[in-house]
């Protein structure tokens, strides 16, 4: 149950969004633009560096969807769980990992990466642009991590499978525009 009693008692990502849209659109073109724009990364390698960060900040909410959304991708099943015990040995692209420890340290210490850090990523071949996703990506993370926690927004496994669909068909962009669309008509 949100903690904001002007949400619906099974609100969403979206439905915080559509509440502040001053606010959060710009979050909604960031998420389209971080997960579908244009750059060297496949959409099923920005899921996964996405869910593999919120899973190690323990949100459910976006591990769930995004998780989900990964594995209709293409993702092994049990690749999450086994990055979080060791990245080296997880069934990922081999040129993945050294992105996903960039993600791990950004996001665990990141006052401590360092040119080393970033050169790991350009040595296995990946270009400026694709480093530039994995920290935006990173980033996006911890700040939907942190909104939905502190709104109250709960997970709910019975939607992930419908929340991947719409990720992996319609973006982030376009189900914000239907909800705002919705609350406008809501209003009228």
């Amino acid at each position: 149950m949100p903690h904001f009693k002007s949400l619906p008692e099974h609100g969403t990502a979206f439905d915080i969004f559509a509440a502040w849209p001053e606010m959060y659109e710009p979050i909604a073109k960031f998420s389209d633009l971080a997960f579908r724009g244009d750059g060297p990364l496949s959409q099923k390698d920005r899921e996964t560096i996405f869910s593999y960060v919120s899973g190690q900040n323990a949100c459910q909410y976006c591990f769930g969807g995004h998780s989900t959304s990964a594995v209709k991708l293409g993702l092994p099943p049990d690749a999450l769980e086994k990055l979080n015990v060791d990245i080296d040995s997880a069934p990922v692209d081999d040129a993945l990992k050294p992105l996903l420890r960039y993600a791990h340290k950004l996001n665990h210490t990141p006052n401590q990466i360092t040119q080393a850090d970033a050169d790991a990523c350009f040595d296995a071949g990946w270009d400026e642009a694709a480093l530039n996703i994995t920290i935006a990506l990173t980033c996006l993370a911890n700040f939907m991590n942190r909104l939905v926690e502190g709104f109250g927004i709960e997970a709910d496994p019975t939607k992930f499978d419908m929340r991947a669909e719409m990720a992996t068909t319609d973006g982030y962009w376009t189900p914000f525009e239907r909800k705002m669309a919705a609350a406008k008509e809501a209003a009228e």
